[in-house]
């Protein structure tokens, strides 16, 4: 099926040759390999193939060879005028429509696309404190619960803590591996030694579900670019392209509670949780808790980083636990920390003016009760 129908009153046989509706989708199609030839992301990928979809529609369904550089600047400031479209979704869309023209036409997005880029906001992350974290986690329980204090005590996505895998823990030396984060790099971080024993534990259930579903065929997963699998994520690494892997080491650490089916095979398999379903019972809990602050699951990830950087460590330990390119990307993550000289944070002069207070009338005081 297309991903554009023509017009009901067009003849796609009148249409010049590649520049039809068929045209546009066989360049969708070679966008496609082109992004994942240079190891785009899964979630870029769909983003990058969205965006052209809708130049292509406001462009009224015309191949984007003929779509002049003023089209696309017109596109481009409509966005930029929509309220709800941020900074950074103004720059994913010319990204995304640059890389259509570098990579995919051949053609230089000099003059098509516009080099200026809005300046992106800078917002003071949501940082919570311990007492908050220690709420959230009495509103969860079982593997969610332990899913939220990994996100805090050792710092990680949301993305990746849902694909770890049984080889990726270190219970001995307490340390995580993440494998093909966030610019597909790998890194160490830590992992908490408060975490051990519930990890035991939770890794024996997970153990005797992966039994269970090995008895039945299920233990699996199906091959490499099965049509239920649009992404490399899914595939447990080292795994060999059309075989299914049945390996302890390979299992999710948190698995689905449903089985997905194979639409290319039919093969029922288990894969990891999904990172929306802890989303939702991670705001269940927040609610629960009290908390006025508008947190995510993101927001466990800054409040490890402010809690390391009033501990003491230095910028570049946290770059490394956290997985950053570029060191003003953790610096803009601690914003929000209580920068603390000697282990105590730095004081008010309004609370320095009042211990200065003692002693003098409350009737003269520059704040207090008369």
């Amino acid at each position: 099926m297309s991903d554009f129908n023509a017009p009901p009153d067009s003849d796609p046989s009148l249409d010049p040759p590649g520049r039809g509706v068929g045209g546009i989708s066989m360049l969708l199609a070679q966008m496609r390999s082109a992004l994942r030839a240079r190891r785009y992301s899964p979630h870029t990928e769909k983003a990058y193939l969205a965006w052209v979809r809708r130049l292509v529609a406001f462009a009224g369904r015309r191949h984007p060879v003929d779509i002049a550089g003023s089209e696309v600047s017109v596109f481009l400031l409509r966005l930029a005028g929509r309220g709800r479209a941020s900074a950074s979704t103004h720059s994913q869309a010319a990204s995304a429509i640059a890389f259509l023209f570098r990579e995919v036409l051949g053609r230089s997005p000099v003059g098509i696309v516009p080099s200026r880029r809005p300046k992106p906001s800078e917002r003071v992350p949501v940082v919570l404190t311990r007492a908050e974290v220690e709420g959230v986690l009495r509103n969860l329980r079982g593997s969610r619960r332990l899913m939220v204090a990994l996100l805090y005590g050792s710092g990680l996505r949301l993305s990746e803590c849902c694909r770890l895998q049984v080889c990726d823990l270190d219970l001995g030396r307490r340390q995580i591996t993440v494998r093909s984060g966030k610019g597909a790099k790998d890194r160490t971080t830590l992992l908490p030694e408060r975490l051990v024993e519930p990890l035991r534990d939770h890794l024996g259930r997970v153990r005797t579900l992966y039994e269970q579903d090995l008895a039945d065929g299920l233990a699996g997963r199906p091959r490499l670019g099965s049509a239920a699998l649009p992404s490399r994520e899914h595939v447990p690494r080292g795994a060999s392209p059309g075989l299914p892997s049945s390996s302890w080491g390979e299992c999710w650490v948190f698995p689905g509670r449903h089985l997905r089916v194979d639409r290319a095979t039919a093969i029922p398999f288990r894969s990891h949780i999904h990172p929306n379903g802890l989303q939702r019972e991670f705001a269940v809990a927040v609610r629960a808790a009290g908390l006025v602050k508008r947190a995510t699951c993101h927001s466990l990830r800054h409040s490890f980083a402010t809690r390391l950087l009033e501990a003491g460590y230095d910028v570049r330990t946290i770059q490394e636990l956290l997985g950053h390119r570029d060191v003003t990307t953790t610096l803009r993550y601690t914003r929000g920390a209580r920068l603390a000289r000697g282990g105590r944070p730095p004081r008010s002069p309004l609370d320095e003016e009042a211990a200065g207070d003692q002693g003098i009338p409350a009737g003269e005081r520059l704040w207090g009760k008369k």
